[in-house]
């Protein structure tokens, strides 16, 4: 009866103190406008200002300016027809290279579509003409624009001059000798080829790691700047068992995260209209180990942050690099080997992966199970590593505090025998 009474009020004592840890927590956040920043205003904001940036999806009306030496009926048809494109504004058409460098170093124009003089003479004879194409490489959207308006343009008008000097008997005949092998071009989950669409999903994804990594230690900094020993855990019976820090302190971060990430993955893809074709419960088991993991892995960092300032000197600046590797913005078969490596300590890389093809292409668990093993294999890892760091800060703490007491007592022994 005894060992029966003892092992009940180790677990009385155990929830209590695990419930305690989770108030003292929740106060250290609310009373932190710091941590109020990053764990509601940024992720609130963020996705919202991400959003409305990339809300229009594509570039539209990408200012052109034209160097027509042609100047004939052929080359002004081609103007007419790329100026005709809902991409491309042709915004003047000039005599020379000069002066249209010069439009372009004024900001008046981001592209320069070149005919030479005999462009209309070899279209005439029969020949192959050359239309010159230059961009300014600092948006590549702006290439992307005029890429395709001035190749779909090219496209068509040489299937009208094909079929004008090469009439076929037939309308049938006539078709196939222009167009042998038609061609449709579908763009699968992303109809718009939108970069909102693309883009803002990942990084929905990433704010939620980078903030919790950010919020979390920031929390430790400060702990370790007020506490008497300067460690993540305050000398206090409740926060004496290891388990009990763990489970209060990420009830806390948990209780906050859901209500963020049903506002980040939920409310705000609705109100832009961005891709959510995945079922909602498979993108609900997904995301339960990567906010696990994101927790575990930002309290395991935060016991190396020694003040306040430190995460964001040490951590702000990895978020373009996480959303490069991540496989998103370039193939991730196409990163080296160790940057490819290297994103997999991070949650945030199956995290992105995963949730992309979950939610943005409508893939079921079972067709992302590396991403979902790996996720889970991460929370375990990170919770063993963040308990270790608890127990060192607890050992240590309790380290210190005898070394401090034996001292005090000397001291008090050394004054009595004088």
């Amino acid at each position: 009866m005894k060992r029966e009474y003892r092992l009940r009020y180790i677990i009385k004592e155990g929830f209590f103190d695990t419930f305690y840890i989770w108030r003292q927590e929740m106060k250290n956040i609310f009373s932190d406008k710091g941590v109020l920043i990053f764990f509601f205003l940024v992720p609130f904001v963020y996705p919202l200002l991400y959003s409305f940036i990339y809300n229009n999806e594509m570039m539209r009306n990408s200012k052109m300016v034209v160097v027509d030496q042609s100047d004939s009926f052929l080359s002004r048809e081609f103007i007419r027809k790329v100026d005709g494109t809902s991409d491309v504004q042709v915004v003047a058409v000039v005599g020379s290279m000069e002066e249209g460098k010069r439009m372009m170093d004024e900001k008046k124009a981001y592209g320069i579509l070149y005919f030479p003089t005999d462009f209309s003479k070899k279209l005439n004879t029969g020949q192959q003409a050359t239309v010159g194409l230059y961009t300014d490489m600092s948006a590549l959207l702006f290439y992307k624009a005029f890429l395709l308006a001035t190749t779909e343009v090219s496209l068509d008008m040489g299937k009208e001059l094909q079929s004008r000097f090469h009439p076929a008997s037939t309308e049938q005949l006539q078709q196939i000798t222009v167009n042998p092998i038609p061609y449709e071009s579908i763009s699968l989950f992303n109809s718009q080829t939108g970069f909102a669409s693309f883009l803002v999903p990942a990084i929905l994804v990433l704010v939620i790691q980078q903030t919790l990594l950010l919020g979390i230690g920031m929390l430790g900094g400060t702990a370790r700047e007020r506490n008497r020993f300067h460690s993540l855990v305050p000398m206090n019976k409740h926060f004496s068992g290891t388990l009990r820090v763990m489970f209060g302190r990420s009830l806390a971060y948990i209780l906050i995260y859901t209500l963020v990430c049903i506002w980040v993955f939920a409310i705000v893809p609705r109100l832009f209209s961005l891709p959510q074709v995945g079922q909602p419960w498979s993108v609900l088991l997904f995301l339960l180990p990567y906010l696990f993991a994101c927790i575990f892995f930002s309290i395991t960092i935060s016991g190396f942050l020694t003040t306040r300032e430190s995460p964001m000197i040490v951590l702000v600046f990895t978020s373009v690099i996480l959303l490069f590797i991540s496989g998103v913005s370039w193939p991730k078969e196409s990163i080296p080997v160790f940057w490819r490596a290297l994103g997999y300590f991070f949650p945030s890389t199956p995290g992105i992966q995963g949730f992309i093809r979950i939610n943005t292409s409508g893939a079921t668990l079972s067709e992302v199970a590396s991403e979902y093993r790996l996720l889970w294999i991460q929370t375990g890892i990170y919770f063993i590593t963040a308990a270790m760091v608890y127990r060192f800060q607890i050992i240590r703490s309790r380290k210190m505090l005898i070394r401090q007491y034996n001292y005090m007592k000397n001291k008090r022994r050394l004054s009595t025998s004088v």
